[in-house]
């Protein structure tokens, strides 16, 4: 594995660790205040995804014609700014808002680096090390997050700061590639368009992106369906306990993303459906659970699953995209599409939670979507790499 790829994964663990601990410090004001709805939370989840939505035509193309190290910093900055606005009492909605364009900016340079850093040798290990290190950091940040919140708003905040500041310095030691390709004239929305056409065109392409999909909205529908059904069913009081919780999720995400380089090769993406397949049973298996240590260990076990999942997906779309439309503008794409299946997926949420639906009936409708989408999606994957 070429050592330059440490950088990244220290840098990418502390800029996860505060997008986290920034997410459960907002959870924190709201829960501690009297006068927001029951749909801020999931509001806010929107709010950040929004952006991923919007960018997605620029930030691709951003990516791939900018030193990747570069793009890094410039988003890390931009994450501190929206932390900061936060700091300064600005309508959170807004504020967690900028710090979602920051990570759109963050995420195709993040991924689309990989290739260059690993090859096809080692591109899925990598992607296990940066997901598991990924991983990791959400677990510790919304924990760290949680209860330095509880504790204070202020100085959650300005720690975050501190680590988007260190994240991006880190940065700094990543290899400056030269950009590899030209930046086209025209419309970047119609470029953006035949890079969905041009990239849609195997079976292997549309499964990566639509697989990608369905395991981020299921992941972010599930983290806010916790905020709420945890106080309701496990009688949870406050955002630690939460955040302790969803731990267990996140530690379920490290133990499969460790375990799937050896069992899912890119050879035999199709593999990857079995794991998703057990992801919505566990999902199902959950809105059933009443007590916490059965819903801690079912939460291990949807992570698990939901590991060794996303993480083959992850790698066949960036060697994928390497090889046509380029790493960073397939990362977008798919950002694009993972995102606005996050959006419609919480959205839904939100609608829902305005119109008071129990969460229960809503986690397990959500294991019977993730169960058929799984099916839908999975139809038409050949098992040869090459088709």
């Amino acid at each position: 594995m070429n050592k330059q790829i440490y950088p990244l994964l220290i840098a990418q663990f502390l800029s996860a660790f505060a997008d986290n601990a920034i997410l459960f410090t907002v959870i924190a004001m709201v829960m501690q205040s009297t006068q927001l709805a029951g749909w801020y939370i999931p509001a806010l989840q929107s709010v950040f995804l929004i952006a991923f939505v919007l960018l997605a035509p620029w930030v691709g193309g951003f990516a791939d014609n900018h030193p990747k190290s570069k793009v890094l910093i410039i988003a890390n900055l931009i994450k501190a700014a929206g932390a900061g606005l936060l700091l300064l009492h600005i309508e959170p909605l807004i504020a967690y808002g900028i710090v979602g364009i920051g990570a759109a900016i963050y995420s195709p340079a993040k991924y689309g680096i990989l290739p260059e850093l690993a090859g096809h040798q080692f591109l899925v290990k990598a992607n296990s090390w940066v997901e598991g290190s990924t991983i990791l950091a959400i677990l510790l940040g919304m924990v760290v997050g949680a209860k330095v919140a509880d504790y204070s708003i202020s100085w959650a905040l300005i720690g975050t700061i501190v680590l988007f500041i260190i994240s991006a310095v880190t940065t700094l030691f990543l290899p400056a590639s030269i950009a590899k390709k030209t930046a086209p004239a025209g419309s970047k929305v119609l470029l953006f368009l035949r890079e969905i056409g041009l990239f849609f065109t195997t079976p292997r392409s549309r499964f990566a992106v639509l697989g990608g999909s369905l395991f981020w909205a299921s992941a972010a529908t599930l983290r806010v369906i916790i905020v709420v059904w945890a106080p309701l069913v496990l009688l949870s009081k406050n955002a630690s306990e939460i955040a302790e919780l969803t731990l267990f999720l996140a530690i379920g995400i490290i133990a499969g993303s460790a375990l799937v380089p050896r069992m899912i090769p890119l050879e035999h993406l199709r593999r990857a459906r079995i794991p998703a397949y057990l992801m919505a049973a566990f999902i199902i298996v959950l809105s059933l659970t009443e007590s916490i240590w059965p819903a801690r260990f079912t939460l291990f076990f949807i992570g698990m699953m939901g590991g060794m999942f996303i993480v083959p997906v992850n790698a066949a779309l960036q060697e994928l995209g390497q090889q046509s439309i380029g790493s960073g503008s397939a990362v977008a794409l798919q950002g694009f599409f993972q995102n606005l299946a996050m959006l419609l997926a919480v959205g839904s949420y939100t609608f829902a939670v305005a119109h008071k639906v129990d969460p229960v009936f809503s986690m397990l409708i959500l294991g019977v979507l993730v169960l058929s989408a799984t099916f839908l999606v999975s139809l038409h994957l050949p098992d040869n790499k090459k088709k």
